[in-house]
């Protein structure tokens, strides 16, 4: 969301005068509360509930659940009263019903504010992209539990959150995000989180629909793309993140695609989303996505979010009279609501009512998201074994980054202001979609606990000649280099900002033990690569970053995390090596043609010959795995694929295992895609059989005119590999019959 337009009221009863003014015209008295309140009942199931919730709503009632105030004081004005303070959103409940309120919180990453002198202070989790470095689904769910439950405890019972665009573009400003650029581990992890947050009672969404891939121009551009290469990049990603935890609501995203406004994009909200997928919550418009009343509502959007971000209060007067003349239907309208009443009862929001000032376990919690920084963390490069630091160096230099005080979190709605107060103030933005916020988790000080009798001396990079004279006199010199991104904010370039390049290079000259730390929100180029021994990417490692780091640079902790995305050389080796649309004239509009279609990621890499700085799934350890056994066959309909795992090494340590599916008959987008992966911890010495089950869609082309997935009879060749580059790899050869499956990847009867 970002603020602009001029649309706030300050009581729910004033609010609803204005966008309803039929209603205010000639409302009758309210309603008596209903002597008997069979929705009520926890014995029936959600669809009959919200069927008999709705039957006894009038309709001034259905017309104030599809229409959302935003939560906070707006170019001036002050926030709807009802609403919790700096909060994303506020939907008026139903009392006499027994109906309550929605209170919508952003984000993925944790409790946010929308700024202002009171922040809520609430526990940050590390990077969307972190969790989905861990490639552990487990980790993601205990993340999204975590952060769930401090929404509740903070009253809100829904969570802006799931964000699952795939990693199209490696500056996108929200890359930080979301969960990478493979559409089966995205989609798992991020399912798995929804699921998490809500195991607490709350609503999640899943977001944003669809390919809101880059912030330049995010409200303007068209994306188009061939719609069956859709169905198996993007969408497959967001289908199989809907599978795996049933999120309650659907967030529509800003951009177009093919033509039409995602949030009025009849295509993706009834075609794909309602139909095919069959999805029975409730779609709600980013906030100044909605652009139309009859389109938006006829064409799948079930809520305006924020009215007061959109050049008009779409659904409210205007959505009023046009049920009133027919120009949307009364059975549409009942429909929208019936989904948001539906998703309601479905996920508990009725029964278990929120309430503000629950208890919330901070110790804990960020024991959580440091749990999450450490599985996810990567080790890019260790040359000659310089991780882990042994507690026996002398000297230990720690260079840039405000690494003496904190970590850095990436900016726009998602902020989670940390509890304490910023460890950095006076950062520039210091408004949207700043302020830029460092959690107060120092890396320095944890560093310093974990070898208490040597010397660690911090310089702070602004100056490189002095810098390079501290690592100079030092045993090991650690660089913290930061990248700041957000939401509406896309990065300029692959190179790290602020000439932090040169940085690295004077220091690496002036030590040859250097250790390079990346803070980043997304893939970042490395020109100094071979002049440095090792580098960890920590990406915006969250609320206990600090410790995490130092505990992984020290052997505390073995690194296990594993590249969500692919990492390039240069901007030259991706499919639009510019970026489109102009950030100094966001109102223009214009298109984006994503020819690579569904070849996103490693595939376009594999694709063209392209050899990246880092491959997809990339990840080191201080210890070494072995593969053996490789065997697979087709079961009860299903791929499985067996192996073992051996730690062959002297310490203990966890190993990702891929799985990669390559035709030898059939002509797919990409030579090789994802078909699975586990995540196995191995003492030394010690092996553990493995078995995957290969996601049936990812064997299949789909056909866009019989929106089906066909999988072709013939040879399925597959790798067993550290990466998708092939390192460690060996391979088997199965024959995969035909089959036809239909849109949510389900065989068809008889086939």
């Amino acid at each position: 969301m970002r603020f602009r337009h001029q649309h706030v009221l300050t009581s729910a009863a004033a609010a609803i005068a204005m966008a309803f003014p039929l209603l205010a015209a000639a409302a009758p008295a309210t309603p008596p509360e209903p002597a008997q309140k069979p929705w009520l009942d926890r014995a029936l199931g959600a669809d009959q509930r919200a069927q008999l919730a709705v039957k006894a709503m009038t309709q001034e009632e259905k017309l104030r659940w599809v229409f959302a105030y935003f939560g906070h004081d707006f170019n001036g004005k002050a926030k709807i009263a009802e609403a919790l303070p700096q909060s994303a959103g506020y939907i008026p409940g139903t009392p006499r019903l027994g109906l309550p309120a929605l209170f919508e919180t952003d984000a993925g990453l944790g409790v946010a504010s929308q700024g202002g002198p009171k922040v809520r202070e609430r526990t940050s989790l590390p990077s969307g992209l972190m969790t989905a470095s861990s490639w552990d689904p487990k980790v993601a769910y205990a993340g999204g539990a975590m952060i769930g439950a401090e929404a509740r405890a903070s009253g809100f019972n829904v969570m802006l959150a799931g964000g699952v665009n795939l990693l199209r573009e490696p500056r996108n400003g929200r890359n930080f995000e979301y969960a990478g650029e493979d559409p089966l581990l995205a989609g798992t992890m991020v399912g798995n989180a929804i699921k998490g947050i809500e195991s607490n009672h709350v609503i999640s969404t899943l977001k944003h629909f669809a390919l809101n891939d880059q912030e330049t121009g995010r409200n303007e551009l068209d994306a188009r793309i061939d719609k069956a290469a859709h169905r198996m990049s993007d969408l497959l990603a967001m289908e199989i993140a809907l599978e795996q935890s049933d999120a309650g609501s659907v967030m529509c995203s800003y951009n177009r695609v093919n033509g039409p406004y995602a949030c009025e994009n009849g295509y993706l909200l009834n075609d794909v989303l309602k139909r095919d997928w069959g999805f029975k919550g409730f779609v709600m418009s980013d906030w100044g996505a909605t652009h139309s009343t009859v389109a938006a509502a006829n064409n799948g959007l079930d809520q305006q979010s924020g009215h007061e971000f959109d050049k008009s209060p779409y659904f409210g007067g205007a959505l009023q009279e046009a049920v009133k003349t027919g120009a949307v239907s009364q059975a549409r309208l009942d429909d929208m609501v019936t989904r948001i009443v539906r998703t309601m009862f479905a996920k508990g929001v009725v029964d278990h009512p929120v309430k503000e000032g629950g208890a919330i376990d901070a110790a804990r919690n960020v024991a959580v998201s440091r749990a999450t920084a450490e599985e996810g963390m990567v080790l890019l490069k260790n040359d000659g074994r310089v991780l882990p630091l042994a507690k026996t160096v002398r000297t230990i230099a720690v260079i840039g980054g405000h690494a003496d005080v904190g970590v850095l979190s990436g900016g726009g709605s998602s902020q989670v202001y940390p509890v304490g107060g910023m460890a950095v103030k006076g950062l520039l933005p210091a408004t949207w979609p700043g302020p830029v916020v460092y959690h107060p988790s120092s890396p320095l000080r944890a560093i310093q606990a974990l070898a208490p009798n040597a010397k660690v001396v911090y310089d702070d990079g602004t100056d490189k000649a002095r810098a390079a004279r501290v690592a100079a006199q030092a045993d090991v010199a650690l660089v913290f280099a930061t990248q700041w991104i957000g939401e509406a904010n896309d990065a300029e370039s692959l190179a790290l900002p602020d000439r932090q390049d040169d940085l690295i290079a004077q220091v690496a000259g002036a030590n040859a033990k250097t250790v390079v730390v990346l803070e980043n929100g997304s893939p970042v180029a490395m020109p100094w690569l071979n002049k440095v021994p090792a580098v960890l990417e920590a990406w915006y490692p969250g609320s206990g970053g600090g410790d995490a780091i130092a505990n992984i640079l020290f052997g505390a902790v073995n690194p296990s995390g594993h590249l969500p995305a692919t990492f390039p050389v240069s901007e030259q080796q991706l499919p639009r090596p510019k970026l489109d649309g102009d950030p100094k004239q966001p109102e223009m509009q214009f298109a984006i043609d994503y020819t690579e279609g569904a070849t996103v990621g490693y595939k376009w890499f594999d694709q063209k010959g392209i050899k990246p700085l880092f491959a997809f799934g990339h990840g080191l350890s201080y210890t070494t795995f072995a593969y053996s056994g490789l065997g697979a066959q087709m079961k009860d309909g299903r791929l499985h694929v067996r192996f073992k795992v051996t730690n062959t090494g002297s310490v203990a340590g966890k190993d990702v295992p891929q799985v990669y599916a390559s035709p030898l008959g059939a002509r797919w987008e990409a030579p090789k895609r994802l078909a699975g992966w586990d995540k196995v911890a191995l003492q030394p010495g010690e092996s553990k059989e493995v078995e995957v089950t290969v996601e049936p869609r990812v064997l299949g082309m789909f056909d866009e005119a019989s929106r089906t997935w066909r999988i072709t009879k013939g040879k399925v060749k597959l790798m067993l590999a550290e990466d998708a580059a092939g390192t460690n790899a060996s391979s088997v050869t199965v024959d995969v019959p035909a089959a036809t499956l239909d849109a949510r990847g389900r065989l068809q009867a008889g086939r």
